[in-house]
């Protein structure tokens, strides 16, 4: 299996050729904390993302980022950003930036991207601020890029209209995982009706320094505050569509054609990075799909995001293992450097129809990655650096 960047060496040169061989200056905001340093290891070797601004707070501006930051990352810092000086989150130090990526936490990002936004600088949040507005989308970016489709009403509705800022959020990293696999059933066999989720969530999705070694060592936590509540609403709002109303105005119906009943159990686990998702379904077509349908239609989604050429999509968007006792985080959270989703144990419900396991790298797909897809989709769509 390999870990290089979204294991998609073919497209390399279509990506080249869409972009034209532009390069585009990016800020990181947030850039000293685990999201921001996950960005700056994405965004060092990325095919046209160039860092060229980081933000942190204010007793780390002024400082080289690699005394600013106390790096947790596998590999060095890249010498690209190891001498760079770190500035305040404000909007003047990124002006020259198309595109901000904020790892901040929630308790500074609301206010930090919103100036950012009416800066008219492109905000790709990892921060859940903005997840609720309906206004902003929450794209998922291997499942409902199309919710872009809203991003100039969100511009419209600031007096002055915005030109170019914007925000847009991915969404929770146990929300990530299963949405992807729920995004391709729906595709094929049309609304599912109710979905149970139980999960086994990484300690890394706690931030640093994380849950206290006492508290998960030898030990299962079955409680991660508001993370049930996130499961079962961002999970509607990003399987919905965008409707437009008798008043022009498009708005996010939440899955309204076909209301979906989500149920979330989770649980930290002593794992340090991947989520395992054990998700059972029912479908509203009866009757319903069989376990081997399932398992094609899983491994047929491709994403629209990998049809453009992203270059950090993943080419298998849904890998469905065969094996027992498959996904595994140590063994399955890297392949394609995370940016996919594995699903295994593929078999019926005796309850509701079907149920299987889901795993997803929580710090790449479920953070980073995300957003940086999200960008990619962005310029190749002309949403950033166009006239769109």
């Amino acid at each position: 299996m390999s870990t290089s960047l979204g294991n998609l060496g073919s497209l390399s040169s279509s990506t080249s050729t869409m972009t034209s061989g532009k390069q585009y200056k990016v800020g990181v905001l947030g850039a000293t904390g685990t999201v921001g340093q996950r960005f700056i290891a994405l965004l060092a070797e990325h095919p046209f993302f160039v860092i060229h601004a980081l933000g942190a707070s204010q007793r780390s501006a002024g400082k080289p980022y690699r005394e600013a930051t106390n790096w947790k990352q596998t590999q060095y810092i890249p010498s690209t950003v190891r001498e760079m000086i770190v500035q305040e989150c404000k909007p003047e130090y990124f002006l020259e930036c198309a595109v901000v990526f904020s790892g901040l936490d929630a308790d500074v990002a609301g206010d930090i991207e919103q100036s950012f936004r009416l800066a008219e600088l492109a905000v790709f949040s990892n921060s859940k601020n903005f997840r609720r507005d309906p206004y902003v989308p929450l794209v998922v970016p291997l499942v409902n890029t199309s919710h872009y489709s809203i991003i100039p009403q969100q511009r419209a509705l600031h007096n002055p209209p915005l030109k170019k800022g914007f925000i847009v959020t991915n969404a929770n990293c146990s929300t990530t995982a299963v949405v992807v696999p729920l995004a391709a059933l729906e595709r094929a066999f049309g609304p599912i009706e109710s979905c149970m989720i139980t999960t086994m969530q990484a300690i890394s999705g706690a931030g640093y320094p994380g849950v206290p070694s006492l508290d998960i060592m030898d030990n299962v936590v079955p409680y991660i505050s508001g993370e049930e509540e996130k499961i079962e609403w961002e999970t509607l709002k990003i399987l919905g569509g965008v409707s437009q109303g008798d008043d022009g105005l498009k708005a996010f119906d939440m899955h309204a054609k076909q209301p979906l009943r989500v149920s979330a159990s989770c649980n930290r686990v002593p794992v340090i990075e991947g989520h395992t998702e054990c998700v059972s379904i029912r479908f509203a077509r009866r009757p319903p799909p069989s376990p081997q349908q399932v398992r094609e239609a899983l491994q047929g989604y491709t994403s629209e995001a990998y049809a453009i050429g992203c270059p950090s999509a993943p080419r298998h968007t849904v890998f469905v293992h065969e094996e027992a006792d498959r996904p595994q985080p140590r063994l399955d959270r890297d392949y394609q450097a995370g940016a996919g989703v594995s699903v295994g144990r593929v078999r019926q419900c005796r309850v509701l129809d079907i149920k299987f396991v889901v795993l997803a790298n929580n710090v790449a797909i479920g953070a980073a990655t995300s957003s940086i897809i999200n960008a990619e989709y962005a310029v190749l769509k002309g949403i950033v650096g166009g006239q769109a």
